[in-house]
């Protein structure tokens, strides 16, 4: 998955990434607002309002655009505007699936590869989202609670099924915010002590194990938040 959450929800157009393409910088600034919910699921927004927030060029965000269409991200909603797809029973159903499928697995394979270097990582990061989590910070719950995960995939050595694990959080992340919003922090799924646990003795079927109930929770509170709309 993405490396340090793209720098700590990425850096503006053109501050210090001057190698990095236009394009590509739109397209990781977009991204992060999609994955963590600052795009509404149904939310409309114009291509020139894009390109006054990200102060880019109409190009990069065209180009942009396209890439997160291609991967589910963003629909094209005509006349210029654009909106991330609301989820719908049977999207869930699927992503559901296909997290417990691919996401299991990878834990179970970070777990025979953990090293100390990697669970001292892991270790702060937890303790970034508990106090996420004590003072209601809603966005620091969803960097850290993202980037927890992306290192615990990221130690699996299995950069496909990483890749598109990271498309399916470019799904459910923007609904995991309205959750947040609606719930506070306080009732968030957190399993990641026992999965720490669990990859700290190597232990890949409780690693995986807890990896599902964390799972599990989160997809069952969008699921209830969408039947509350």
């Amino acid at each position: 998955m993405k490396n340090e959450v793209i720098a700590e929800r990425t850096p503006s157009v053109g501050a210090e990434t001057a190698k990095i393409p236009a394009h590509q910088q739109v397209y990781e600034q977009l991204r992060v607002m999609i994955l963590f919910g600052d795009l509404a699921p149904g939310q409309a927004v114009t291509i020139q309002g894009l390109i006054e927030t990200l102060g880019a060029g109409m190009t990069p965000v065209r180009e942009a655009l396209r890439r997160l269409i291609a991967e589910g991200a963003l629909i094209h909603q005509g006349n210029r505007r654009v909106s991330v797809p609301d989820l719908t029973a049977d999207c869930l159903d699927e992503l559901h699936f296909m997290r417990r499928t691919l996401e299991l697995e990878l834990t179970r394979r970070a777990a025979l590869r953990m090293t100390p270097d990697c669970l001292d990582r892991l270790r702060a990061c937890d303790g970034d989202l508990n106090t996420a989590i004590a003072l209601g910070d809603i966005g620091g719950y969803l960097t850290h609670n993202y980037k927890f995960h992306s290192q615990v995939y990221a130690a699996a050595g299995a950069p496909i099924m990483t890749a598109t694990v990271d498309r399916l959080w470019l799904r459910f992340g923007p609904s995991l915010r309205v959750v947040c919003g609606r719930y506070g922090t306080s009732s968030l799924p957190d399993k990641h002590s026992d999965l720490i646990a669990a990859l700290t003795e190597g232990n890949a079927d409780a690693a995986a194990e807890a990896m599902a109930e964390d799972v599990d929770q989160g997809m069952q509170q969008i699921r209830a938040a969408l039947n509350e709309e």
